[in-house]
């Protein structure tokens, strides 16, 4: 970085589209005022939450949130969720009419085909394994690498309406991971925006039902962040926006993130009655309707966010007798959430021998996952037990669990 600033001071380069605009912000000054004739103010990195007006404006905007997310730059990385983004993202989504979506040409744009679009969901899909399999933070910064580098030059290619239409629906989705990648890891004002920019591509390439999607993991966020209206509302937002599209699955989905905000909040009965709406739709559900993204969501899944819900409502019982039905087996980190909403299940009923047996269970199977949302799920429960006071129960884990790197890292945020 000290070459690159010394080349500028001495003339021999100046600041590209990318360090540009974070010298304007630094300084508070315009690309005009810094001589940086090759920038206009509109390539000041939009790091604020919003939602882009066009097409080309979200190409752009996602664009410089890749770059500066690979280059590190540390307020994006760092900043905080804005919450009226949350609120302005579904409005602007819900009432926005079919974008216009003309062909793009020019004699020196890469052209792009069917062929382009396949490869980035297959690329996709091997980051979405990675990220199931070993957490957020595993490969966060490949996927993020892949996006700026292979995929943002597509986005400002050569094509037709019909295939930008398939290419923006894919790289949606593809923003939509590093979204949930980034929440995974922490990040979560970042993960906020590229929820923001999936949202937008997603409503270019027409595709309401991902849009809904979207709208969904916005919700999820924001009952992990302790957001409990505005989480109720995007999912709420989601079954509304889809209406005339919607699968089973996805409205199961929407009506369980529905239940996971209205549990936090304490209300029961609104809680039971989102959890029978998102069974009733599942038993409806036939998997050669639905999306191919959201077939995991199945009777375990259901099953795991029914856990969460019973148990914040404080039905321990129940909230056992779930979170026992949501072990896939074939999700590491699902099941490592639903091993520890059960371990608070026992905990809430009573049992905390059992309670504590289970989290060692959780611990062996999270050893491969960096995620800071497990880590979270830990510490709330170390901070359940240490309300009780010393037990034999919690002094034997705590032994047994001295050298798990989940458990150590647990520690800063009991």
């Amino acid at each position: 970085m000290k070459r690159r600033i010394a080349s500028w001071e001495n003339g021999h380069s100046a600041p590209d589209d990318f360090y540009g605009p974070l010298l304007c912000t630094a300084l508070g000054l315009s690309a005009a005022e810094l001589g940086l004739n090759h920038l206009t103010d509109h390539d000041v990195p939009l790091l604020d939450a919003t939602y882009p007006a066009s097409p080309d404006a979200a190409i752009a905007t996602v664009d410089r949130l890749w770059r500066a997310d690979l280059n590190g730059y540390e307020p994006l990385i760092k900043a905080e969720p804005s919450q009226p983004a949350w609120n302005e993202a579904s409005l602007r989504w819900l009432v926005a009419p079919e974008a216009s979506f003309p062909a793009r040409s020019g004699e020196r744009e890469p052209k792009v085909g069917l062929a382009d679009v396949a490869v980035i969901r297959t690329t996709s899909d091997m980051f979405a394994g990675l990220d199931d399999q070993f957490g957020g933070d595993h490969a966060r910064q490949s996927v993020i690498q892949y996006l700026s580098r292979d995929v943002a030059p597509l986005l400002k290619g050569r094509y037709t309406e019909a295939v930008g239409r398939a290419l923006f629906s894919t790289v949606a989705e593809a923003t939509l991971l590093a979204g949930w990648m980034s929440y995974d890891a922490g990040h979560h004002g970042l993960a906020q925006r590229y929820f923001l920019q999936a949202l937008r591509l997603a409503q270019d390439g027409n595709d309401r039902r991902l849009a809904g999607s979207i709208l969904s993991a916005m919700s999820h966020q924001a009952t992990f962040l302790g957001q409990y209206t505005h989480a109720a509302t995007l999912a709420r937002a989601a079954l509304m926006g889809i209406s005339g599209v919607a699968t089973p699955t996805l409205r199961a989905q929407f009506h369980a993130m529905e239940a996971r905000a209205l549990a936090r909040t304490g209300d029961r009965r609104a809680t039971e009655t989102a959890l029978s709406e998102a069974a009733r739709a599942l038993d409806a559900s036939n998997t050669t309707d639905e999306p191919e993204w959201i077939t995991y969501f199945d009777a375990a899944e259901l099953a795991a966010e029914t856990a969460h819900c019973f148990r914040d409502v404080r039905r321990a019982r129940q909230a056992v007798e779930h979170a026992e039905n949501a072990m896939s087996g074939s999700h590491v980190r699902s099941d490592f959430f639903a091993t520890m909403v059960l371990a608070d299940a026992h905990l809430h009923a009573g049992d905390a021998e059992e309670a504590c047996r289970v989290v060692l269970d959780a611990l062996d199977l999270g050893e491969q996952l960096k995620s800071a949302r497990c880590v979270a799920y830990l510490a709330e429960f170390r901070r359940h037990t240490d309300a009780l006071g010393p037990s034999t129960a919690q002094r034997e884990l705590a032994e047994q669990a001295a050298d798990n790197r989940l458990w150590l890292a647990s520690e800063t945020r009991v």
